[in-house]
């Protein structure tokens, strides 16, 4: 069968879209070219901030971060990938990272690879319609030339490239990796566009509970700059926290009285309060998208003190406490305030939506599965175009959500993430087992959404096999 782009528009129910030519049709109460400010946290459950449930049950209240539900739209079903790397790069190319990780012949990368030079990235896309785009914090998309943020599109980067676990190295007694390439300490780096990225400090214990107030810095700075030459801009803010080692600052070690966690939250609320306290004193707050969100749920170690809300498991799982992070979105005078969905919205949607936004241009050589929630988020549509996602582990398919139900083909160990194939799969209503504690599937009659899970699965395969590849680097 020959899959033409009309074909496979309308597969999987609303899972991916092919763009036959490279339009972006924005919403008429649109500004032309509004900036847009993205708070990416790393490693942060469902359940943290106060717009969430958390908050001061949490033991430290976010009334900064609570602003942005209060003034915008709060989604309680958005959904990422179980993993970092992953959803970094499902954000970054508006392509789920099983698809960024296919190579020419069929195979696939490291989930850990990152994203290659060929992939367009939402930098890419607005450095075409004349945006300046910042890159501040953690990267975790590649480490080799040209695969920094400056390499792919970004025209500034201060941060880390990889996780910050590897602060843990430079104080261990038992280091001994210097001389081995990926088992070097991690660095911070600082680089602009067409140049090398300069290594900066260690990034051991010390740095490490520093950083994020150096990443709010540079990224007031960046904002700074650019409102004052009028230029529209895109910066990335990707904290470091709460990914392991959790360290506050220590002008924030103690404060909550509850614990580093408590104070980390704390602290990440008054920085998302600076950069709100910028926009506004800026007067530019209605020309900018600002957006708090997560890369996947809370660390999946035991200690780790995150917290998933109603929701199972922790990241590198196929369950929701993985797949579900808090997203607020505030753009006074578009998007509607105080408003609340449980509307499937996933990571891959805002590289069209973000095209959508600034009347900028897709590309059109690739499959991609994101798709533009603009009239959603604006509301003038009352509801999300997408109606189903793709549950994958590493490069394992686990199954599928389509609408209120979800289907698992395997199980995973909570302690060991051992894996097994299940003899017949698990399917849950999430809206009557929000914790996935009870398959209904294989004894209840509602086993007729086999029908519908079963088609978006199938239609994704398909679209994999009708897909080219990414050539490697």
């Amino acid at each position: 069968m020959m899959w033409t782009p009309q074909a496979l528009r309308g597969l999987a129910l609303g899972c991916f879209t092919i763009f036959p030519a490279a339009v972006a049709v924005p919403s008429a109460a649109a500004s032309q070219h509004p900036n847009i400010v993205l708070v990416l946290m790393d490693n942060f459950g469902w359940g943290e901030v106060g717009a969430y449930g958390g908050g001061a049950l949490r033991g430290a209240p976010t009334p900064h971060i609570y602003s942005l539900a209060e003034e915008g739209l709060r989604l309680t079903n958005f959904n990422v990938e179980p993993e970092c790397t992953p959803s970094r790069s499902s954000l970054m190319t508006g392509r789920y990272a099983a698809r960024t990780r296919l190579r020419t012949d069929g195979t696939y990368r490291s989930v850990w690879y990152g994203i290659t030079k060929w992939e367009v990235t939402i930098a890419e896309m607005l450095t075409e319609t004349e945006y300046a785009t910042g890159w501040f914090g953690k990267w975790h998309l590649g480490d080799t030339e040209g695969r920094y943020p400056t390499g792919q599109g970004f025209d500034e980067w201060y941060g880390i490239p990889r996780s910050s676990d590897r602060a843990f190295w430079p104080d261990s007694t038992q280091y001994d990796g210097e001389g081995f390439p990926g088992a070097r300490f991690n660095y911070v780096m600082e680089s602009t566009r067409g140049e090398k990225p300069k290594e900066l400090a260690v990034y051991d214990r010390a740095k490490r509970r520093l950083i994020d107030r150096e990443i709010t810095d540079k990224t007031i700075d960046f904002i700074q700059r650019k409102a004052a030459a009028k230029k529209p801009f895109f910066t990335l803010v990707s904290y470091t926290q709460t990914h392991e080692p959790v360290e506050p600052h220590p002008d924030y070690r103690g404060r909550t009285g509850h614990g580093d966690f408590a104070d980390v939250l704390a602290q990440t609320d008054d920085y998302v309060g600076d950069l709100l306290d910028t926009i506004d004193a800026l007067d530019i707050a209605e020309d900018t998208l600002f957006i708090f969100t997560a890369d996947n749920g809370r660390e999946g170690i035991p200690g780790s003190w995150g917290f998933t809300g109603p929701w199972r498991g922790g990241m590198f799982s196929p369950w929701e406490g993985s797949l579900r992070v808090p997203f607020l979105i505030r753009w006074p005078g578009k998007i509607p305030s105080g408003t609340v969905s449980n509307d499937i919205v996933h990571l891959v949607d805002l590289m069209p939506t973000f095209a959508a936004a600034t009347h900028s241009e897709l590309p059109d050589d690739r499959i991609l599965d994101g798709l533009d929630q603009l009239p959603f988020f604006l509301g003038e549509t009352e509801n999300s175009p997408r109606e189903s996602v793709m549950v994958y582990v590493g490069n394992e398919l686990f199954g599928a959500k389509w609408r209120n139900w979800k289907i698992l083909f395997k199980d995973m160990d909570t302690d060991s993430y051992a894996i097994r194939d299940l003899a017949y799969p698990s399917i849950y209503n999430l809206i009557v087992d929000p914790k996935e504690e009870v398959p209904e599937g294989n004894y209840l009659p509602d086993t007729w959404v086999d029908a519908p899970l079963y088609q978006v699965v199938e239609d994704f395969e398909a679209s994999l096999e009708a897909d080219t590849g990414a050539p490697d680097d």
